[in-house]
């Protein structure tokens, strides 16, 4: 079995936890941190912009990671949000057991 972290980014921590509590109550993610207080400096529509976000770290199974992504195009206020998978080379084998189960 495969697994990944899906690196996302929200408009607000409110944001973040909805999203973070629909992927684990639907088992996309075994478990979603969610870190407030970034900020993000980019160029969208030509113009430079800057915001702050925060950050959902889910742990999922590389299975899941398309439809944890659609997920998230569902749920998310962004036209374009960022989901980003980064697999997970390796791991303490309990954890990634836990994962396992967690997830659908």
């Amino acid at each position: 079995m495969s697994y990944c972290l899906a690196y996302m980014t929200a408009a607000s921590v409110e944001e973040a936890k909805s999203i973070g509590r629909a992927l684990v109550e639907e088992r996309l993610a075994a478990c979603v941190n969610v870190v407030p207080g970034m900020v993000s400096v980019y160029r969208w529509e030509g113009a430079l912009e800057e915001a702050e976000e925060a950050v959902l770290i889910a742990k999922t199974r590389v299975a899941l990671f398309d439809a944890l992504a659609r997920r998230v195009g569902e749920l998310h206020d962004y036209d374009n949000p960022c989901v980003v998978r980064l697999d997970i080379a390796a791991g303490r084998r309990l954890f990634l057991d836990w994962i396992a189960g967690e997830t659908g």
